[in-house]
């Protein structure tokens, strides 16, 4: 399915049908609506689920280049504004779980929770050097030879690429089914923002406009999660604890993919969370 929104993006998604309560599910980078296949599948039919693409990311259009977060942020709001969705329970993956922050905060009398799972920090995702700096320049950014491999092998076409990456740091605890992995590689191969998200993710801080998040957060993070470290988490609830924003944490016993590692703990988790916040 897909939407048309105001800014001239067209947004692709996904839709299960079930009860009036919905939730709305942010991707991560290298990743899709795809990737939340399992969730829609198997969470109860209390709740209608939306799964979309990003802006750059699977079926979606990129016609206008994103500059932050707030980029992404906006074109929820559209998307939801075309939908008619007045307010919604939103659960974010990685840098999804930034996206996620950044609405809720940016229009928190919309959203009615939000769930983190293995979400970047609130002060971003840091791009570094070869001397392990944070850069701190888009130029810097678009000349890192690891980015520029991966523009390779999109360019290739190197399904291998991406398959050993995954295996590597994504699904390091098990490898989804093929017909699954499959799509994952697929999306990651589509994506043509990789740059721009790059610099959005090392720029983004949302430090200042924590305390703006009303609705009730739920913390995911898998222990064994190589992509999105402890300290990183432990930054996250430090600066919410800081701003006074309540939240409920949980660790699981999963790597970066929690709904492909452990879906069951997730499924677990996520609807106690939904059935007291809803």
């Amino acid at each position: 399915m897909k939407v048309t929104i105001t800014n001239g993006e067209t947004i692709h998604y996904k839709k299960r049908n079930g009860g009036e309560a919905i939730l709305l599910l942010i991707h991560g980078n290298f990743a899709s609506s795809d990737h939340w296949d399992k969730l829609m599948e198997q969470l109860t039919m209390k709740y209608t689920i939306y799964a979309l693409d990003l802006r750059g990311y699977g079926q979606s259009t990129y016609h206008t280049p994103i500059e932050s977060f707030n980029d992404f942020a906006e074109d929820i709001r559209l998307f939801c504004d075309a939908l008619h969705i007045q307010m919604c329970h939103v659960m974010g993956w990685s840098n999804g779980g930034g996206v996620a922050m950044q609405f809720a905060a940016n229009y928190p009398t919309r959203v009615k929770s939000v769930t983190l799972l293995n979400s970047i920090s609130t002060k971003g995702y840091p791009a570094l050097n070869s001397n392990g700096e944070r850069m701190t320049t888009r130029e810097e950014i678009s000349v890192d030879p690891m980015i520029n491999r991966m523009l390779q092998a999109q360019t290739n076409k190197e399904r291998s690429f991406f398959e050993a990456a995954m295996l590597q740091l994504m699904f390091v605890i098990k490898k989804p089914e093929e017909t699954r992995f499959k799509k994952y590689i697929e999306a990651a191969l589509n994506q043509r923002n990789i740059i721009d998200v790059a610099n959005a993710a090392n720029k983004f801080d949302i430090s200042r406009n924590l305390k703006n998040i009303t609705s009730p957060i739920l913390i995911l993070w898998g222990r064994y999660d190589l992509m999105v470290s402890e300290t990183m988490t432990l930054e996250l609830m430090d600066e919410m604890k800081e701003n006074n924003v309540s939240f409920i944490y949980k660790q699981l016993n999963t790597g970066h993919a929690p709904l492909v590692d452990n879906i069951d703990s997730v499924i677990s988790e996520v609807d106690s969370f939904l059935d007291i916040t809803s």
